[in-house]
Order: structure tokens, then C-alpha cells, then sequence
């Protein structure tokens, strides 16, 4: 389980295809410490698992199921990614209860700058918006944010200065596709 607070950002170093796998390894910030080899690490809003730590890199593989169902499968090296690390049952919940079980793939409609903050309208599956409540809670490539309002197929949302400094929103456009996962409590 994670809170969907995302604690700093990596990079991706490297990307190896194994069949229908693959496998990535990531520069971790300073400081994001404290992981062990079978820790869970929430990566873009999914849980994986960490099978190598070496220095400030991790490697972790990916399933096939896994690149199905979320963006993980667009990860080139290079690539900023959200990271967060397993919420311990005696740590503080921040955001809302996050799997890091992506449920299905959103697309960013529309984006708008006003002042510092950023306005969101993501256009979102139908199988997924069902679980969505207005002033409810969604991840967004593990991201905790307040749906503001549901339309339709879409839902909008505004991400305050603070969240899009720490995260990978900022660098995302119009017609970026992200992982969402909506709020279990939903």
C-alpha cells in the first residue's frame, strides 16, 4: 500500500527487453533510502517489487501483464518517473490509500496554467470512471489528487505548485497518457 505522496522523483538508466518482459533500472534520489531487495516501490502509480539494489540504482522487472495494462511500457531511458516507497503501518496517511494496481489508462485533454497552479481535465476509461467521486480522491501515475469535478468521460483536477514540483505532471502535455488508479474508499 502506498499514500500516493510522491517522495521524490528518478530517472530511468536503463531499459533491457527480455521476450515480452523487461527489465529497468533506476537512478534513486539521494534522498529516497532505505530500500531492500523484495521492497515493494510504488513506480508512475504501480507496485513493484525491487529484485537489485546497487548504490543509488534499483532494477526492477516487468511483466507482461504489466506492460498491458499501464505506461510503463513507454518508460525510455532518460525518463523522469514518480517514486514513492511502501507505506508502513505506523506512517502518517497524507494522501488516500493508493495499491499502486493501476485500474486503466487516462489521457490528459486539456491543460491549463493559471498563476501556479495547473488545471487538468483527463479523459478517463469507462470502467474506471465509474468508480470516480467528485471531491473524491485519485491516483494519477501515483499521484494522490482531489477530483474537482466529473464530466462525462472526464474528470478535472488542479494540481497545486508543491505537487507539480515534486512530480512528473509538470513535463506531461496534452494527449500524455497516465496510470490511474481511482480511490478504494470510491
Amino acid at each position: 500500500m502506498f499514500t500516493g505522496i510522491v517522495e521524490d522523483k528518478g530517472k530511468v538508466l536503463r531499459v533491457e527487453y527480455r521476450g515480452l518482459e523487461k527489465r529497468l533500472t533506476l537512478e534513486m534520489p539521494k534522498d529516497l533510502t532505505g530500500l531492500q531487495p523484495g521492497d515493494s516501490i510504488n513506480v508512475n502509480g504501480v507496485c513493484l517489487t525491487v529484485v537489485e539494489l546497487q548504490g543509488r540504482q534499483i532494477v526492477l522487472d516487468l511483466s507482461q501483464e504489466t506492460l498491458q495494462k499501464t505506461i510503463l511500457s513507454e518508460l525510455r531511458e532518460g525518463d523522469q518517473v514518480n517514486l514513492e516507497k511502501a507505506l508502513r503501518l505506523s506512517d502518517r496517511l497524507g494522501g488516500h490509500l493508493v495499491t499502486g494496481h493501476t485500474d486503466g489508462i487516462g489521457v490528459i485533454a486539456e491543460k491549463r496554467k493559471e498563476r501556479d497552479f495547473i488545471h487538468l481535465k483527463i479523459r478517463v476509461p469507462t470502467h474506471v470512471l465509474k468508480y470516480i467521486v467528485p471531491k473524491g480522491s485519485i491516483a494519477v501515475d501515483g499521484i494522490s489528487l482531489t477530483v474537482n469535478n466529473v464530466e462525462r468521460e472526464e474528470i478535472r483536477i488542479i494540481v497545486i505548485p508543491d505537487t507539480l514540483e515534486k512530480t512528473t505532471l509538470i513535463d506531461k502535455n496534452v494527449g500524455a497518457r497516465v496510470n490511474m488508479e481511482a480511490d478504494i474508499l470510491g
